[in-house]
């Protein structure tokens, strides 16, 4: 699958700061400790709906890790999945009376065409579940060899992931059981469905049914389930104990227990990731922002608006990745009030020497990505450059470097 395109990322001065992050598994923030090469896979978009500022929230965090392993000289393998093939695909394209592929190519160009706009950096490797069938598919045949997986007993034998299989399920998300069944529930599991071991026993293979989408393989024809896709995709480009698992919070259960799961019981190694980290949901003036609510944000219609991109992504960066924050106008408002001042101060022909503000910036940024404190560290210098001036001729080109590799904004 198509990757977007990315942009240059200018050298900094000064000195990096090694980034350390907020791991969900341990609950503590913790130094990341790459190799020259830095491995990170961000899950990606169910392509049935354009990107809503939730998403963008997300991506801009992950972008910061990026940028901040950049800065401290390390190459970044980054990649992420497209869920190309799933039940809410299929469900909006027959709402829509749609072709589900058609949808799914369409929105995953918008989402390309809105992280371009963002300014994020984009993956070494973007790969839809379809494009990556021929591996999962060999990943059951090896789960069911093991014991890891069975069939269940029925007229559509599908293929179930026996959740216990490690001796370690739960390690990621440290939620009890009752907290699992809850969210299995709520975020597409079926510990409801007859024939199973265990409610929490996760989909790997759902058996073709009549007028639903299926590949021919040696499992019979069928489809995956969801959690296997990032399993395999991240496994087969990145190999075990890749240095960050990132998404949303929503993903820590099931989504990530599961996939580091199916991970540890393919290699019999773990842990799949050395951190795993979440990003606060966003919602919409105080409400929870969702599809059914239909009160979605999405970076498309804002960019059809022509609303500055750059003052969408320092309006998502005034808040702490992992809080749950509201979009209001406000937000937006004071965004763009701060890229222009920014600009304005960056245009000067001199300012304030700009060491101080970067080593803040970097400062900031390296503490589990306080965006709003890196955010500040500029705001003092443009300030001072506004009302004192300053005779360092170079300092505002030093900032406008600075800001566009640390915080992806362009002045």
């Amino acid at each position: 699958m198509q990757t977007w395109s990315s942009v240059p990322v200018p050298q900094v001065p000064g000195t990096p700061r090694p980034l350390r992050l907020f791991d969900t598994a341990t609950g503590e923030v913790r130094p990341t400790a790459p190799g020259p090469v830095a491995r990170m896979y961000v899950c990606g978009i169910t392509p049935y709906d354009a990107t809503h500022l939730g998403h963008a929230a997300t991506y801009l965090a992950f972008d910061l890790v990026h940028r901040l392993w950049l800065d401290n000289g390390h190459e970044v393998h980054y990649v992420q999945n497209v869920t190309d093939i799933d039940d809410p695909l299929l469900e909006r394209a027959d709402r829509d009376n749609e072709d589900w592929m058609v949808l799914g190519m369409r929105e995953t160009a918008l989402f390309r065409e809105d992280m371009t706009a963002l300014r994020v950096l984009p993956p070494q490797d973007f790969i839809g579940a379809v494009e990556a069938m021929p591996e999962i598919v060999e990943a059951v045949g090896k789960l069911l060899a093991s014991g890891a997986a069975y069939r269940v007993d029925d007229e559509y034998p599908d293929i179930y992931y026996r959740h216990g299989t490690t001796g370690r399920f739960g390690y990621e998300s440290n939620y009890g059981a009752e907290d699992m069944l809850h969210f299995f529930a709520e975020r597409g599991g079926d510990p409801d469905r007859a024939g199973k071991e265990h409610p929490l026993d996760a989909l790997l293979w759902r058996v073709a049914r009549p007028g639903e989408p299926s590949w021919e393989s040696e499992l019979g024809p069928g489809r995956p389930g969801w959690h296997l896709e990032c399993s395999v995709i991240a496994l087969n480009r990145l190999r075990m104990t890749f240095d960050v698992q990132g998404g949303g919070s929503d993903l820590a259960f099931p989504h990530h227990e599961y996939s580091a799961a199916h991970a540890e019981a393919l290699t019999g190694e773990t842990p799949f990731a050395r951190h795993y980290c979440h990003a606060g949901m966003v919602g919409l003036d105080g409400e929870k922002m969702s599809k059914s609510k239909g009160n979605l944000v999405f970076v498309s219609r804002l960019r059809g608006d022509r609303v500055d991109s750059m003052a969408v992504r320092l309006a998502l960066l005034d808040a702490h990745y992992r809080t749950d924050r509201s979009w209001t106008a406000e937000a937006l408002t004071a965004g763009t009030a701060r890229l222009a001042r920014w600009r304005e101060a960056a245009a000067l022909t001199s300012g304030p020497a700009a060491a101080t503000a970067i080593a803040g910036l970097r400062d900031r940024l390296a503490d589990d990505l306080d965006s709003q404190g890196a955010l500040r560290a500029v705001d003092a210098w443009a300030d001072e450059a506004l009302g004192q001036g300053g005779t360092d001729e170079s300092a505002p080109g030093e900032i406008r470097a600075a800001v566009d590799a640390l915080l992806g904004v362009q002045l």
